[in-house]
């Protein structure tokens, strides 16, 4: 069984607990305006040019059965093979199950010495959903500390076969309101919401359940206000309780502006600063507020430097 990776990141410590190898695939349901990771929206595999390298020497041209032509690009890979500068990156190839899990446990010293693991993301994992358990099964399998982070927008049965398979579900939810979270994503969240509440009644019925953490983004002008954030804990005391191990309140950064830039798109928040600590404190204080345990609630991520 094979599946479309975009990216392994080692050495993270953002996606779960200890040093974490993040296996990131391609594809995703939602288009969030903010995503950090617009390369794995696209399900398929894409070439894209660092026009700082380019020497304009024309070896791509020289390989390339299509001449270049990013309208009809098929992702081949060879320009990318034959480039001298490495301008040209290839996004997305396919891996197997069994390759993949050997690659990640490389990492297995940095797991021990950390309490960490692998992470799968994305994009969706679950818009691999057969490649996403497999690999899940066999790192568990192999005694591997296993993550999986979802945005939760898939069948029910889906994400709780997935959960089954894991030691922590990290899921993403980003808006309360449907309305705005359609306006910001290109989906409403009913789906999301009832997930979620199922995810946690099934957890109450397993004898050894994952660890369930969940984390919103805070993004200025979309996600971070107190009429969200408290919406948001109040449906985590009422539907969740205390099958919540931590709630992440997740800073906003613009790290991600090259990565659109690559794709020749161009990116709403890309003059946005971080935050300030201050707002990102009050926002704590909101989410403590809500009804979830302020003793689970972090703020993670970065603040502005006062001026």
């Amino acid at each position: 069984m094979t599946g479309r990776v975009l990216n392994i990141q080692r050495m993270s410590t953002e996606d779960g607990p200890g040093i974490r190898t993040t296996v990131f695939l391609k594809g995703c349901p939602l288009r969030c305006t903010w995503c950090h990771n617009p390369e794995s929206m696209s399900a398929a595999a894409q070439v894209v040019v660092r026009e700082e390298r380019c020497i304009k020497c024309g070896s791509c041209l020289e390989v390339c059965p299509l001449e270049c032509d990013t309208s009809v690009c098929k992702a081949c890979g060879l320009c990318v093979d034959d480039c001298p500068t490495a301008a040209r990156e290839l996004l997305g190839c396919d891996w197997e199950v069994g390759n993949l899990v050997r690659e990640v446990a490389k990492d297995r010293a940095y797991f021990k010495t950390s309490g960490g693991g692998v992470t799968i993301s994305g994009g969706e994992p679950s818009m691999q959903a057969g490649f996403t358990g497999a690999f899940l099964a066999r790192c568990r399998d192999e005694g591997l500390h296993t993550a999986l982070d979802t945005c939760g927008a898939c069948g029910p049965d889906v994400l709780t076969s997935l959960a089954g398979m894991t030691r922590l579900v990290l899921f993403d939810l980003k808006l309360f309101d449907t309305t705005r979270h359609r306006e910001y994503t290109g989906q409403g969240n009913e789906r999301i919401l009832e997930n979620l509440a199922t995810l946690a009644a099934w957890m109450d019925g397993q004898q050894a359940p994952p660890s369930l953490w969940v984390r919103t983004p805070l993004v200025p002008g979309a996600t971070a206000d107190d009429t969200n954030i408290r919406d948001i804990g109040r449906f985590l005391a009422d539907s969740v309780g205390t099958r919540l191990e931590k709630w992440e309140l997740c800073a906003f950064n613009n790290l991600c502006r090259e990565q659109y830039r690559r794709l020749g798109r161009t990116w709403e928040f890309a003059t946005e600063p971080l935050m300030r600590r201050e707002d990102l404190l009050h926002l704590q204080e909101t989410a403590a507020a809500s009804g979830v345990d302020p003793t689970i609630i972090r703020v993670t991520g970065a603040s502005r430097l006062e001026e």
